[in-house]
């Protein structure tokens, strides 16, 4: 989709904060409220906005264990890809999967509550996964950014 420069600017404001009313951004875009309304709809229709979340402090909720788990799976079957995938999906602690190049297949983002947390979500769920040969695991030490916002 073709965006102008009022949709870059109301897609920055939006992710900078969800909850504005369609006349406060009307005000900061010099547009009618109703004009606001159509493009936000536009927007969604179009799936440029997919949803609206709310974004929680890790440590406020007692989960700030962030730890990036490397996955080789045994083969690169189609099947083999595609079990591991509906499998981890299912898991909550983990809350992203990428498929990557390079010495491993997958990059998993898990956060549990501490050490113990993690041990037991390895033990019980992550390596009960069919097909996986091998994992390499980091633990943060500390976040130095962490921004859902796409520079538009």
């Amino acid at each position: 989709m073709d965006l102008d420069n009022t949709d870059r600017n109301l897609l920055n404001f939006l992710q900078q904060d969800c909850k504005q009313t369609n006349k406060e951004l009307s005000a900061k875009l010099n547009l009618s409220v109703t004009a606001v309304y159509e493009r936000i709809k536009k927007l969604e229709r179009a799936g440029v906005v997919k949803k609206y979340v709310g974004l929680l402090d890790k440590e406020k909720v007692n989960m700030g264990f962030v730890v990036f788990c490397q996955i080789k799976l045994v083969q690169h079957a189609k099947e083999y890809l595609t079990k591991f995938e509906k499998e981890v999906t299912q898991l909550d602690e983990v809350l992203e999967c990428f498929h990557v190049s390079g010495d491993y297949d997958y990059l998993l983002k898990v956060i549990v509550k501490d050490m113990p947390h993690f041990r037991s979500f390895m033990v019980t769920k992550l390596t009960t996964l069919k097909h996986i040969g091998s994992t390499h695991t980091s633990f943060t030490i500390s976040e130095v950014k962490n921004t859902t916002a796409i520079s538009l």
